[in-house]
């Protein structure tokens, strides 16, 4: 039997920005009444792609087939009318306005000039009915929760264009990230709707970071690494260990990684200590320890839980379960300044975003923690201020050593270097690094690594992640492995303790 002919074909697709080849000769196909996942670590080029075909992004290369028929996609808008529609992970709608007003808003039906209220209510609610929703389309959206809001969402991308009310005009849906926030039963409900809407011929792009939902919900897959097609491949062809190597892009038996620290077994005693820490739509709550001196190492694929992990031991996010206890008594962790009061430092994988001030000098930039931890009524006297940044410039080999250079001038790996020295002088007991060493070259990464070897082995305790697995298992002294937004295992490191092992953890979601 001949295979159906795609809804939609991306050939050869290229995008690039300004010194950076985003995607390169991808192709990707979409067949009607399929579930079809978008799969690949950041940065391989998945939200690039889909920027591309629905319209955000011009394309540098490449074409787009729809039902045979060549398109050039120039907006949002052009992708809708095309077909294509998009849902994203943050709902885009007016909470303030009812469900039906929702679902028809930006296409209202009109007659002589006035909007027709009664028909609009009855045909959302024909909408929800015939998807098998039970929802008051009459009531305000923020009513419901954001689950039931998601799915509101899909109705009205789904309904674009429906003009008779008998099927839907929409050829392709786009779901990005749709379960991120969703508990399970809210996200087998999801589920349902998207097998019925696949039933009835739409073709569903689905992008999530928990491999459980991939194979339970999807077809098909296509896999990117580095901006380019790994392959395309049945779910049911695939486990995913398998996937896992390739989105990574090594195999198991190549990914044994070289102990260069010599991991030391006189850790001191526990320093940290979170018991049922946890928050609903971030991580499932979790155990955990950190002890004196101890390099604790996170492991597992992006969007696992590793950064919101960290983020609740800083307080960054706020748990709804559990509590910390560090050095044997209790604290509060409802705002960073508690942590920061506790002795907790946390570098952000963001670190232009959510780290550094471009526009401040070096010097500021180092200062700024130790300076709020005092209180900005008792500046930091400028003789020890200015001698504090002369000692951690040297420290940690900033260049260029200047503390008046701006920080958006300095390298990626100068740039890290800086943010580190913000919170080493702050003397930590504990310093939360996430990616520490992405997009930074070779040897400041190895300088990075050298200094958490030291700081370890000083005492300080570190809780390290990064997405090299080899990375993590030659600086850790134990490792915790999350997977689908939990911590699944914490493996103690040794011999038997291998990129592997940590894969196949990853991939079952329990220690073997």
């Amino acid at each position: 039997m001949a295979e159906p002919r795609p809804v939609l074909e991306m050939t050869g697709i290229v995008k690039e920005f300004p010194g950076v080849r985003a995607l390169s000769g991808v192709d990707f196909r979409l067949f009607p009444g399929e579930i079809h996942a978008l799969m690949g670590e950041n940065g391989a080029g998945k939200s690039t792609l889909i920027k591309v075909l629905t319209g955000v992004h011009p394309l540098d290369g490449g074409t787009i087939t729809l039902d045979g028929k060549a398109v050039r996609i120039g907006s949002p808008l052009e992708a809708q009318h095309a077909g294509i529609s998009t849902v994203y992970q943050e709902v885009n709608l007016c909470p303030n306005l009812s469900v039906a007003e929702n679902i028809f808003i930006g296409r209202e039906p009109t007659r002589a000039g006035r909007i027709q209220w009664k028909r609009i209510r009855k045909e959302a609610a024909e909408m929800v009915d015939r998807l098998g929703l039970d929802i008051d389309v009459t009531a305000p959206l923020s009513s419901y929760p954001l689950a039931v809001q998601q799915l509101v969402a899909i109705v009205r991308s789904v309904g674009h264009g429906d003009s008779d009310g008998e099927g839907s005009g929409t050829k392709v849906l786009v779901l990005d990230e749709p379960t991120s926030s969703l508990d399970r039963d809210e996200v087998l409900e999801l589920f349902r709707l998207m097998r019925r809407l696949r039933d009835e011929g739409v073709a569903i792009l689905f992008v999530s970071h928990f491999l459980d939902q991939i194979y339970e919900i999807c077809d098909r897959m296509t896999v990117l690494r580095n901006g380019t097609l790994v392959g395309e491949h049945m779910v049911a062809d695939l486990d995913q260990v398998g996937l896992i190597e390739l989105m990574i892009g090594k195999a198991l038996d190549q990914l044994e990684g070289l102990h260069e620290h010599q991991l030391r077994s006189d850790v001191g005693e526990t320093l940290v200590k979170a018991e049922g820490l946890g928050r609903t739509g971030g991580i499932a709550p979790f155990d955990l320890e950190i002890k004196k001196g101890e390099v604790l190492g996170l492991a597992g694929l992006l969007g696992s839980g590793r950064t919101e992990l960290a983020r609740l031991l800083f307080g960054a996010d706020q748990p709804d379960s559990g509590k910390v206890t560090i050095a044997g008594k209790q604290v509060s962790m409802s705002a960073p300044n508690d942590a920061i009061g506790a002795g907790v430092a946390f570098c952000s994988e963001n670190r232009k975003t959510e780290g550094l001030v471009p526009d401040l000098t070096v010097r500021e930039n180092i200062i700024l923690a130790l300076q709020a931890s005092r209180g900005w009524t008792r500046p930091i006297p400028a003789a020890q201020r200015d001698e504090l940044v002369a000692k951690y410039i040297k420290a940690l080999d900033i260049r260029p050593a200047n503390p008046e250079a701006r920080v958006g001038q300095l390298s990626g790996g100068n740039q890290q270097k800086v943010l580190l020295a913000r919170w080493l002088i702050t003397q930590p007991k504990l310093l939360i690094l996430d990616e520490p060493t992405r997009g930074i070259d070779v040897g400041a990464k190895a300088e990075i690594q050298k200094l958490v070897v030291s700081l370890s082995e000083d005492g300080m305790s570190v809780l390290y992640i990064a997405a090299e697995l080899e990375e993590v298992l030659r600086l850790s002294h134990t490792i915790g492995v999350l997977r689908d937004r939990k911590l699944v295992a914490q493996l103690t490191n040794g011999p038997e303790i291998t990129t592997s092992k940590i894969l196949e953890t990853i991939a079952s979601g329990e220690h073997q």
